[in-house]
């Protein structure tokens, strides 16, 4: 507002104005301390003997005036910043109130003569824990209420004695503006005329000790730049362009489908760059690539970067890190126009302790348990939350569904899955309760994660929901209404530790350790699972991918792209982390990203990393080609070992059917020795069999030996050359 020259004359009009009724008796204390629990009831306008009383709060104004009917009427300074007066009206009228301050005045809409503008729906969903749209009733929603634009802030804080709306239009005092409770929902809210997007706020809480905080909205759909701490008011104006996209990606059940992921940390990805700028870049590098997806580590608003987005503070806030939410929507956009799903990591297990944000929220144990022995989470200093409170639960639950409604994400990974559904992870005697039956399992956690999936599954057709859980807890992947979890998939962390360890050692104690590249097939079918070399792999000093395979230089490019190509073949879907696909040496920091300069021409030893770049595109060709590797991957039908027990050799094969019955065989050669007419049993109907992918191959850095003519079988047996520490496949040529 334009500021006046206040050395005018105060305009005259036919009001004179009376001296307002005191408040009753303790209220203006409580007003005035931020307790007072119905402000409206004391602020505004309301009918009294002889007209209508106008009072205001306005800490820090010379004077303050009523405008009725373009007619100017001073109020009375009551002391505090409170200001009063009787109007001699019949009626309540509109009116705007002029404010004086020393350097000038403006003139505003007086945010305490507006009805709430929180429905009675709303809150009764709330109360309930099944507002499954959440983000629309709490927080700060920029909207025209009876015909006034301005922002409503709502917060759940049921302890509370008072809440206040404090922000840089208050200059962070929050004196100016209580909020309402709303009744037993333990909901405040304020409408507050005039304030719109990019308004910084936070909220004054009074905790029921008298001990007062400001807390950042735990609603908040955008955040400053960390260190900063203070919540942005937003409104989205992104114009989608993925509506083909969002029209078939339901098509195929997600099972039943080629699922090849790319993991990727967007701020190191690429240093430096912003959501937009990766737009430009990752779509089209990850097309290249062939991969059906990108697996994006955990987006939402985090005070510590090197946590890499897995202690959140803002749930419902992209980082502000790469830019604005509307900036988000525009690189995940860009990504379906591209034809390239979006998981995002998701982190409902817990939260840090930051006492800005979620922690004791309103001086109380809110969000975590008030039980010490479930509120901390013993592994990472964090708490964890209480999944038994249906408003927490709620919170969660539209949290999910805000991600794929609103950002129009495909599938969200939910970390640390494992952590929530025991009550005894890494806790010791005495430190955790059994529950009502006696066991380990946390009931509340297990209800809270099939309420999740079935919500999700429901509201967002084509979304897959993908569990981390390392433990042996039975139907992760299994339907809600069998007594499942309900996720679409689950991480085979059994697979990847296994098969990581037989890797790593040298080819001649290999043999001794068959099994574990084979005991994944004992279990395959229990889950629908991804096989995931993850960030997890790459970091705190356990080495690159490629720095974990034994022997020379040439022998650990080989050992990759035969584990590649093992990996990619067995039954399961496939999460790559970025920098593995072209042989990264060094372990991954989220400081300076991947060695791009390894694929620099000016670098001596660039096909080394490339031909290894070059398999794992081959890889996803091949794989999105051949309806075999992925179309029966939770169905044991689809998959026969050819040979499983040649240890001595080394050797892997197995046959991969589609739906059809159309086979492709893989053979996994894992010595570092040419094996000539090797014997496989194969299906007798085929006229011959064809390499379509050999890892030795020498445009991948390979010895270049393999079957490079259609071999027939013999007898109901292939005679094959083995490549040294090579993968190939086959698939029988057409009749």
């Amino acid at each position: 507002m334009a500021l006046r020259d206040t050395s005018l004359p105060e305009p005259s009009g036919p009001l004179t104005p009376t001296p307002a009724p005191p408040p009753v008796s303790g209220e203006r204390d409580r007003l005035l301390a931020g307790t007072h629990h119905d402000p409206h009831g004391v602020l505004g306008a309301h009918p009294v003997p002889g007209g209508v009383a106008f009072r205001a709060l306005r800490p820090y104004a010379r004077a303050v005036s009523v405008v009725v009917d373009g007619v100017r009427t001073r109020l009375a300074s009551e002391g505090d910043g409170l200001f009063s007066g009787v109007l001699p009206l019949d009626a309540i009228p509109a009116y705007t109130l002029v404010v004086t301050y020393a350097e000038g005045e403006h003139e505003t809409e007086d945010p305490y003569r507006f009805l709430p503008a929180l429905g009675e729906l709303d809150l009764h969903l709330i109360a309930e824990g099944r507002h499954e749209e959440l983000w629309k009733a709490l927080g700060a929603e920029p909207m025209t209420h009876a015909g006034v634009t301005g922002t409503r802030f709502t917060v759940w804080a049921p302890n509370a004695q008072g809440v206040r709306v404090a922000g840089d239009f208050t200059f962070w005092d929050g004196t100016a503006l209580p909020m309402r409770s709303l009744g037993s929902s333990g909901v405040w809210e304020l409408f507050v005329p005039g304030i719109g997007e990019g308004a910084r706020y936070k909220f004054e809480i009074t905790s029921r000790h008298g001990g007062r905080f400001l807390k950042a909205d735990p609603m908040a759909r955008a955040a400053e730049v960390p260190p900063a701490t203070a919540s942005v008011v937003t409104a989205s104006h992104h114009e989608w362009g993925d509506a083909d996209w969002m029209a078939h990606r339901a098509d195929v059940p997600v099972h039943e489908a080629p699922f090849s992921v790319y993991e990727v940390h967007l701020p190191s990805w690429r240093p430096g760059l912003t959501y937009r700028q990766l737009a430009e870049q990752l779509p089209a590098y990850v097309k290249d690539l062939g991969f059906t997806h990108v697996e994006l580590m955990p987006l939402a608003e985090h005070p510590y970067g090197p946590s890499w987005g897995y202690q959140v503070t803002g749930f419902y806030a992209p980082t502000s890190r790469l830019g604005t939410p509307d900036d988000l929507r525009h690189l995940i956009d860009s990504l379906h126009r591209a034809g390239i799903g979006v998981i995002m990591d998701w982190v409902p297990a817990h939260f840090p302790k930051d006492d800005w944000a979620l922690a004791r929220f309103d001086g109380e144990p809110l969000y975590e348990p008030g039980d010490w022995r479930r509120a901390e989470h013993p592994d990472w200093g964090t708490y964890e939350f209480d999944f038994g409170r249906v408003e927490v639960r709620n919170f969660l639950v539209a949290n999910a569904v805000y991600w794929c409604q609103e950002f129009h994400i495909d599938g969200l990974r939910v970390d640390a899955v494992a952590s929530m559904l025991y009550l005894d992870y890494s806790r010791d005697s005495g430190q955790w309760e059994p529950n009502v039956h006696g066991g380990r399992e946390d009931l509340d956690a297990m209800a809270f994660l099939q309420e999740m999936n079935a919500t999700v599954y429901r509201r967002a057709p084509g979304v897959v929901t993908i569990a981390e859980e390392s433990t042996a807890w039975g139907g992760v992947t299994r339907p809600t209404d069998t007594g499942g979890l309900g996720f679409g998939l689950k991480w085979n962390m059994g697979w990847m530790h296994d098969s990581l360890d037989y890797i790593a050692h040298e080819p001649v104690h290999r043999k001794f350790h068959h099994n574990e590249m084979t005991f994944s097939m004992v279990y395959a079918y229990s889950e629908n699972y991804v096989l995931p070399i993850s960030h997890d792999e790459v970091v705190h000093g356990k080495g690159s991918l490629v720095s974990k395979m034994p022997g020379d230089w040439w022998q650990q490019r080989a050992n990759l792209r035969a584990y590649l190509a093992f990996m990619w073949a067995h039954p399961g879907k496939q999460l790559l982390f970025m920098g593995q696909e072209f042989a990264q040496g060094a372990e991954w920091s989220e400081a300076h990203g991947p060695d791009w300069w390894l694929l620099d021409p000016a670098y001596g030893a660039v096909a080394d990393h490339a031909g290894v770049r070059d398999l794992v595109r081959d890889l996803n060709t091949r794989y999105r080609d051949t309806s075999a590797l992925w179309q029966r991957d939770t169905d044991p039908e689809g998959f026969r070992w050819v040979a499983g027990d040649a240890a001595e050799d080394n050797v892997f094969a197995f046959l991969r059917y589609d739906a059809e019955g159309a086979p492709l065989l893989a053979v996994s050669n894992l010595s570092p020795v040419v094996r000539h007419d090797y014997r496989l049993a194969v299906p007798d109907e085929a006229l011959g069999w064809q390499e379509i992918l050999n890892t030795d191959l020498a445009r991948y850095g390979g010895s270049d030996v393999g079957n490079p003519d259609p071999v027939k079988p013999d007898d109901g047996c292939l005679l094959l050359t083995l490549p040294p520490l090579a993968t190939v496949w086959l698939t029988p040529l057409p009749m």
